[in-house]
């Protein structure tokens, strides 16, 4: 299969990396220049995967500064042994929308085996693992923050298969676009699923690399028994307050509908908007996530007028209309016109996307043709809304017509638990 070119771009910290503290001379003023996990271990020759048969878990996003990809830097290199590569949520390529994936066949580049993984059980990760004969799992992939975004739980899986097996785990770790802060409501046992399989908070503010050691130590020991041999590459010269407009790191879309970090920005709080069956989250527009309407005519003006009235810190709203190209499980709003606000970042280290979202809900609910999103193949837990947000409260609350003040505060206790729980494993 012929692979298309990679493109990339973000950063991280870790064990195997060092820390900086400043940026390099020369760099941009304003602009922090930041080297990411990969761009660490390709300055050591890939010495740390010297000797071991590698399997990547990659898809564009795994490149450096060049828009060179991991899979075939390692190739190239002669010093590691690759054996395979295993793609994610939209393909190792990152062609397929949303719930979808390339298939299983082999890169024409290198020759390897690339396998599709989306989806893929612990127990279907421990059966490819095995076939592919692999000793130690690379993960490089771009997060962009928000737990419902799969990559993190393609990670997860992973690892517990890994730890089963008995083999090493590497992350590459690369920035968190949208800072170190973490904010939202905490995952519950009862609603976990793809879009969110443990208790972590909604925007959980960490790096990949951060992300793997705290599942390691707090998640790992009871679903493997045991955390999985786990190596760090860190990120260089990036900081908790850095967000990715403030770093020299290029931008690679990480999934068809995620274009700019714009996009990743607003997404922890607008993707809220999945759950909601009556209303677009702008798929098939240039603005996914940005732009957020329902049909013409069901909502109007109105709807930016009052968001605009609470006066949300580090936002505004314009009244915008749109027709949707790409309705994912909206069929109804596909190629309809449709009326809603479009979210105008002005403030970065202001903004709160949760809460402008959870603001967002609260108005558009005030018109007769809102509605959530149900699926019938869950009947025990139809409202995809509380697998977004962890529980039944926010639906609950913005239905009982409760303000944003009020939903916001209801999970303050869960979320100093969890800034206190994550500390331990913070890199930077």
């Amino acid at each position: 299969m012929q692979r298309r070119s990679f493109i990339a771009g973000s950063v991280a910290a870790g064990t195997l990396g060092v820390v900086a503290s400043a940026s390099p001379a020369g760099a941009v003023p304003g602009i922090r220049r930041v080297q990411t996990g990969l761009a660490v271990l390709a300055s050591s020759g890939f010495a740390a995967l010297a000797g071991q048969r590698v399997g990547v878990i990659s898809n564009p996003t795994g490149v450096d500064s060049d828009y060179r990809h991991l899979v075939d830097l390692l190739h190239e290199s002669g010093r590691v042994d690759l054996a395979a590569a295993f793609g994610p949520e939209h393909g190792f390529r990152g062609s397929a929308q949303a719930g979808g994936s390339e298939g299983t066949g082999i890169d024409a580049r290198t020759g390897i085996t690339v396998y599709d993984a989306y989806g893929a059980s612990q127990a279907k990760w421990a059966d490819l693992i095995t076939r592919s004969g692999v000793d130690t799992l690379v993960f490089d992939i771009q997060d962009v923050g928000a737990r419902f975004y799969t990559y993190i739980w393609t990670m997860y899986d992973s690892m517990v298969a890994a730890a089963r097996l008995g083999k090493r785990y590497v992350v590459l770790d690369r920035p968190n676009p949208i800072g170190g802060r973490a904010y939202g409501p905490m995952m519950t046992p009862a609603y976990t699923s793809g879009v969110g399989k443990k208790e972590i908070v909604q925007q959980h503010g960490m790096t990949v690399g951060e992300l793997a050691r705290f599942f390691n130590g707090e998640f790992l020991p009871a679903d493997a028994g045991s955390p999985v041999d786990l190596h760090v590459v860190a990120c260089r010269h990036w900081k908790r307050d850095l967000m990715a407009a403030d770093t020299d790191l290029p931008w690679v879309l990480p999934s068809p509908n995620m274009p700019t970090p714009d996009t990743a920005l607003v997404y922890p709080g607008t993707c809220m908007f999945e759950g909601v069956a009556s209303i677009s989250e702008g798929r098939g527009t240039t603005r996914p996530f940005e732009l957020i309407g329902g049909l013409a005519t069901d909502f109007d003006y109105h709807w930016s007028d009052r968001l605009n009235a609470r006066n949300l810190p580090g936002v505004r709203f314009r009244e915008a209309y749109f027709v949707p190209t790409s309705a994912g499980q909206k069929p109804q709003l596909l190629n309809k016109l449709c009326a809603g606000v479009e979210v105008k970042v002005t403030d970065r280290a202001a903004y709160d996307p949760i809460r402008t979202g959870v603001a967002m809900l609260v108005e558009a609910r005030k018109y007769p043709a809102f509605a959530w999103r149900q699926d019938s193949y869950d009947p025990q837990r139809p409202y995809w809304i509380d697998k977004l947000t962890g529980s039944p409260r926010l639906r609950e609350m913005v239905d009982a017509g409760a303000d944003v003040d009020e939903v916001v505060g209801a999970w303050a206790d869960e979320l100093a638990a969890f800034n206190h729980q994550r500390r331990p494993y913070l890199l930077y």
